[in-house]
C-alpha cells in the first residue's frame, strides 16, 4: 500500500457464535491498530445467505463490546459514511467484476452442478486434486455474452498457467504457490452474490486496508487474492497469517473437545480482561516471562514480528488460573457486585447483602471462575454437611478440635 496510514479490519461472517479464534483475530487487529495509531475497522461479510444466522451480528457486537474492543469504523458508527455489510455493497462487486470480464481475466461458467460433481468424482478417482477443468474458458466472448442473458452461470477468475505466486507474509515469511494447482475460483455466484474471495479483495482495496491479519487457514487462498490484486493493478496489503489454535492433543481446536465459543466462557464466569489476556498469548509473547497484561499494556507491546508460526495450544487450566488472578485483582466493590449477580443467577442469594459479601470475600482467594460458586458457596447454605472418612479422622485430632473451636467462636461474630 502506498498510504502510510495503518488500517486493519476484522471481517467475520454472521453464522452463529463467536469462535475464540475469531476473538483472537479481532484482538490482534485491534492491538496492531492501537500500537501504530491506526484504524480498526469492522466489516460484516454476509454474502453467504445460506449460512446467515439471524441475531448473529448483534451477538458479535455485544461480544466485542464485552471484550473492550472498540472499532473506529463499521456498523452503528456515526462516522461511517459507507455500508460495512457486504450484502449492501452488491453494486460495487458488479462494477468490479465487469472490469475483469472486459480484461478477459474473468469468464462465465455455465456448467451445471451435476456436471461439476461428476468432474470432481472422476478427478478424485484418478487421484487428482478436485478443481475446475476450464471447460467454459474456451467459449468465444460473443457467444458467452449471449448465453449469460439466458442461462444460469457463475463468473470465474482465469488463473494464469505456469506461474509462481509468492506470499510475503510477516509471520510465515515467503511462501510459494504454483498457479497450475490453483482452481479457477468462482468470483460471482449464480445468485449474483460475490464469493468471499472476490468481495474480500474488492473491499480491502476500497477501504484502504494496509495489513490483512487473519488465521492461517486462509493462507492457501492468498495466492488467488494476490492474483486478483494484480488483475486490477492494485497495490497489495501486507499479509500476516496467525497460527492455528490447537487442543491439548495438538489437534485443531474444535467443539468436539471443549468449548470454542466466547459466549461459553463468558457464561461460565470468565472475566473479559482475563479472556482477552489469555487469547493474546495464543501465538504472541512479549519476549520475557510476563503473563498478566492489561489491554493498554497489550496495545503498548504488541507487534506482528513476535507472532509465532507454531500452533498455539488452548490450555483451559491456564485460562482458569489467569481468571483467578483477575478475580483477585479487580476492586473489592467490583468483585462483590459480580459475585452477587452470580449468587442470584445460581440461586444462592441469601437475601442479605452483608452476608453475601462475607461469603464472597471468604472464598475469593480460592475462586477461579464465578460458576464455581455453586460448589464453593454451597457450604454456607447447608444445614447438614457430609464428610469423607478421611475428613472425619482429621476432625478427631486434638489440634483439629482446637482449630474448629476457634473457627466456631469467630463465626458467632457474624450472626
Amino acid at each position: 500500500m502506498k498510504s502510510s496510514e495503518i488500517r486493519v479490519r476484522f471481517a467475520p461472517s454472521p453464522t452463529g457464535f463467536v469462535h475464540v479464534g475469531s476473538l483472537r483475530t479481532a484482538l490482534y487487529n485491534y492491538l496492531f491498530a492501537r500500537h501504530n495509531n491506526g484504524k480498526f475497522i469492522l466489516r460484516i461479510e454476509d454474502t453467504d445467505q445460506d449460512r446467515f444466522v439471524e441475531g448473529a451480528v448483534d451477538n458479535l457486537l455485544n461480544v466485542l463490546k464485552w471484550a473492550g474492543l472498540d472499532y473506529d469504523e463499521g456498523p452503528q458508527k456515526e462516522n461511517s459514511s459507507e455500508s460495512y455489510y457486504q450484502s449492501e455493497r452488491l453494486p460495487l462487486y458488479q462494477k468490479h467484476i465487469q472490469i475483469l470480464l472486459d480484461k478477459g481475466t474473468a469468464y462465465p461458467c455455465f456448467c451445471s452442478s451435476e456436471r461439476l460433481e461428476e468432474m470432481r468424482s472422476n478427478q478424485m478417482a484418478r487421484g487428482e486434486d478436485a478443481r475446475y477443468d476450464g471447460r467454459c474458458r474456451a467459449i468465444p466472448a460473443e457467444e458467452a455474452k449471449k448465453r449469460m442473458k439466458a442461462e444460469p452461470h457463475v463468473l470465474r477468475m482465469k488463473i494464469p498457467a505456469g506461474e509462481t505466486v509468492i506470499v510475503d507474509d510477516i509471520v510465515r515469511g515467503k511462501v510459494s504457490f504454483q498457479t497450475d494447482v490453483l482452481d479457477d475460483q468462482v468470483l460471482i455466484k449464480s445468485d449474483g452474490f460475490p464469493t468471499y474471495h472476490f468481495a474480500n479483495v474488492v473491499d480491502d482495496h476500497l477501504m484502504r486496508i494496509s495489513h490483512v491479519i487473519r488465521g492461517e487457514e486462509w493462507l492457501p487462498s492468498t495466492p488467488k487474492h494476490i492474483l486478483l490484486y494484480k488483475m486490477f493493478d492494485w497495490d497489495m496489503p501486507v499479509f500476516a497469517h496467525l497460527p492455528l489454535l490447537l487442543n491439548a492433543d495438538r489437534s485443531k481446536l474444535s467443539k468436539r473437545q471443549g468449548d470454542v465459543a466466547v459466549e461459553d466462557y463468558r457464561d461460565k464466569g470468565i472475566l473479559p480482561q482475563a479472556l482477552v489476556n489469555f487469547v493474546a498469548l495464543l501465538g504472541w509473547n512479549k519476549g520475557d516471562d510476563q503473563e498478566i497484561f492489561s489491554l493498554s499494556e497489550l496495545c503498548e507491546y504488541f507487534t506482528l514480528e513476535r507472532v509465532t508460526k507454531a500452533g498455539a495450544v488452548f490450555d483451559l487450566d491456564k485460562l482458569n488460573w489467569m481468571n483467578g488472578q483477575y478475580i483477585r485483582q479487580i476492586s473489592e466493590d467490583e468483585y462483590i457486585e459480580l459475585g452477587g449477580n452470580w449468587l442470584t443467577k445460581l440461586d444462592l442469594d441469601s437475601g442479605d447483602y452483608q452476608k453475601n459479601k462475607l461469603i464472597l470475600l471468604s472464598i475469593r482467594n480460592h475462586l477461579n471462575r464465578f460458576d464455581e460458586l455453586t460448589e464453593a458457596a454451597s457450604i454456607f447454605f447447608k444445614d447438614q454437611l457430609n464428610y469423607s472418612e478421611d475428613a472425619l479422622e482429621w476432625i478427631k485430632k486434638e489440634e483439629s478440635i482446637l482449630v474448629l473451636e476457634k473457627m466456631q467462636s469467630r463465626l458467632k461474630e457474624y450472626k
